[in-house]
């Protein structure tokens, strides 16, 4: 699988948990708890594989960052959480600050 996919299925997993974390009630809902368990280990697993081509520090910025906006919109679609103009600002600076790292070296030697 290429990296960029197994990048992919380690924010998707991630993102997965997270919600499910949410969902799980302080761990009181074991199915929840369950998802939160399988979905972060496959996902720090997939980060790791991902990690083999691409470099650590675009790799974690693009996992905790669309991961980070991810959950916002999550938050605010699912849970009716306030999405404000200061949320927005931040995804935006994610955004920006993923773009950055990648450009500025991205395709640095191991």
């Amino acid at each position: 699988m290429h990296p960029i996919a197994w990048l992919a299925l380690a924010i998707g997993t991630e993102v997965a948990a997270t919600t499910a974390l949410k969902l799980s009630d302080g761990f009181r809902q074991l199915g929840w708890a369950a998802v939160v368990v399988v979905g972060y280990g496959i996902s720090f697993y997939a980060l790791s594989v991902s990690l083999r081509t691409i470099p650590l520090g675009l790799v974690y910025a693009v996992w905790s960052g669309v991961g980070t906006a991810a959950i916002v919109l999550i938050g605010w679609g699912l849970f009716r959480e306030i999405l404000d103009g200061v949320k927005l600002a931040g995804i935006g600076l994610i955004i920006i600050g993923v773009v950055m790292l990648n450009g500025a070296g991205g395709n640095s030697s191991q």
